[in-house]
């Protein structure tokens, strides 16, 4: 059975205000340029609770429709509970969900598409789904504005020898075997451009960062936890330095000294 990447909705949540301010506002201007008149229907891949829908949706013309695609469906009761985001003529946009695996998508799961979405997903996503989706929305036709790709880049301030080690190991953790899905980790976003090259698309990235800091205390603890935890899963041998580690960045965070700066990419293609 294929290991499903949990993620927590208290996550989603915590991170979601960091998401907004690093996405890339002029490939979403661009992407809303690209699109054809009349209504406009959005499949979000990996919707979660919404968040890109959130963001996204006021900057594209209405009347839109949002098809959010996610395996859990307790995420997309979230993204459906409360009041609808609003279109940029203020108009609320209608939401449908569904279900099912990205390996199994087909040109059919995307029916009337408009403009393909995703946020922070390519990252945990094997060679053969990011193939499923790009043949899905080559065979669409339609634009596909893909944001927040990890590119594995992460620079902390103050610096610390042990910094670029944690770092490759995290890489290597997001690039792990799965039972049986080998996940693309920080490769994913190349692998998608150059499978829209191949098709004769064309491709724009943007690179796009968190900026973590006191500002909002908890992102940067719960970001650096992880980001530790999954490079010690991966190096266990790591764990020698690992209390000493801890506790500097610890400190330095209480005093809010401690800073980090994340990097993603943003990419849009079109046919």
């Amino acid at each position: 059975m294929n290991e499903i990447i949990e993620v927590s909705s208290d996550w989603l949540a915590l991170r979601e205000g960091e998401d907004a301010r690093a996405r890339s506002r002029e490939l979403a201007l661009a992407a809303a340029g690209a699109l054809g008149r009349g209504a406009t229907v959005v499949h979000d891949l990996g919707s979660g609770t919404g968040s890109m829908m959130r963001w996204l949706a006021p900057i594209l013309p209405g009347p839109q429709t949002w098809v959010l695609h996610d395996w859990n469906p307790a995420l997309t009761a979230r993204a459906t509970a409360g009041s609808a985001p609003l279109d940029r003529e203020g108009r609320a946009v209608t939401i449908r969900t569904r279900g099912g695996e990205l390996a199994d998508l087909r040109a059919a799961d995307l029916d009337g598409a408009s403009l393909v979405t995703a946020s922070a997903l390519l990252d945990v996503l094997t060679s053969e789904e990011v193939h499923a989706v790009v043949q899905a929305s080559v065979t669409v036709g339609c634009p596909v504005l893909l944001s927040l790709s990890v590119t594995g880049d992460v620079r902390l301030d103050p610096p610390d020898p042990r910094d670029d080690v944690v770092m490759e190991a995290f890489n290597a953790h997001q690039r792990r075997l799965a039972n049986e899905r080998r996940l693309l980790g920080p490769h994913g976003a190349a692998v998608v451009r150059e499978l829209f090259l191949e098709a004769g698309w064309s491709v724009r990235t943007i690179d796009t960062f968190w900026h973590l800091s006191a500002r909002d205390p908890l992102l940067l603890e719960q970001w650096f936890d992880g980001w530790l935890g999954a490079a010690l899963e991966h190096r266990a041998d790591l764990r020698t330095d690992e209390v000493v580690y801890r506790e500097r960045r610890s400190a330095q965070q209480r005093s809010g000294a401690l800073s980090a700066v994340v990097g993603h990419v943003d990419l849009l293609a079109w046919p």
